[in-house]
C-alpha cells in the first residue's frame, strides 16, 4: 500500500537547513491540522536532533515533479550538509517557523512540535507530532467552491516498499452512507 511522503524541513541550532523524506508520515487531524512522522530509532538523524532542539519543522508535499530531488535528499549525507543545495532545491523561510520550506513544493505546512514519543524498541521509531500554524498551497490547486485541494492536479506520490513509488492520479469516488 502506498504511504504518503512527508518531506520534512528543519534547521539546526546553528541555523543550518536540513531536508529529508519520511514515508512513515501522515496527517492525523484536520482541526487543528496535525501531522506525525517517525524517524528511525537507533541511528543518528539530523531531523530528529533538530526537532528536539528547535521544536519546529515544515512538511512539504512530494509530487512527481520533484520526485528525483526528494530521492536525492534521502541520501545519508554528513551532518551539516545542506540537502537543499545538494538536490538543487530552493529553501524558503517560513512566516512563523525558522525551518525551511521547499519552494518547488505545491503545498507546505509550518509546524510546531507538540510531542515527541520515543517508542520503546530498538528496531522501532520515534514519533514526532506537530500542529500546523501556517498552510501554503498553490492557488491553482484550490477548489474554492468545495474548499478542497484538487488532488489530481496536485500530483502527489506515495512510497511503497524498496524503490517503488506510485502516483495519486488513479482516483475514484464513493458517496458516504448516511
Amino acid at each position: 500500500m502506498p504511504r504518503p511522503i512527508g518531506w520534512i524541513g528543519t534547521i539546526d541550532d546553528e541555523g543550518r537547513p536540513n531536508l529529508a523524506p519520511y514515508s512513515f508520515f501522515n496527517a492525523v487531524s484536520g482541526m487543528p491540522p496535525t501531522f506525525v512522522f517517525a524517524p528511525a530509532a537507533g541511528t543518528r538523524r539530523d531531523t530528529l536532533d533538530n526537532v528536539r532542539t528547535t521544536r519546529e519543522f515544515t512538511v512539504n508535499i512530494v509530487t512527481e515533479v520533484v520526485a528525483e530531488a526528494m530521492n536525492a535528499t534521502a541520501a545519508s549525507l554528513p551532518a551539516g550538509i545542506d540537502e537543499f543545495e545538494h538536490s538543487g532545491l530552493t529553501a524558503v523561510t517560513g512566516s512563523e517557523v525558522a525551518a525551511p520550506l521547499v519552494a518547488e513544493a505545491r503545498a507546505n505546512f509550518e509546524c510546531r512540535v507538540v510531542d515527541i514519543v520515543d517508542i520503546p524498541d530498538s528496531a522501532a521509531h520515534t514519533l514526532v507530532i506537530g500542529i500546523a500554524s501556517v498552510i501554503h498551497i498553490d492557488n491553482n490547486l484550490l477548489d474554492a467552491e468545495k474548499l478542497h485541494v484538487d488532488q489530481a492536479n496536485l500530483g502527489a506520490i506515495g512510497r511503497h516498499a524498496g524503490t517503488l513509488y506510485s502516483r495519486s492520479s488513479d482516483q475514484f469516488s464513493l458517496d458516504r452512507p448516511e
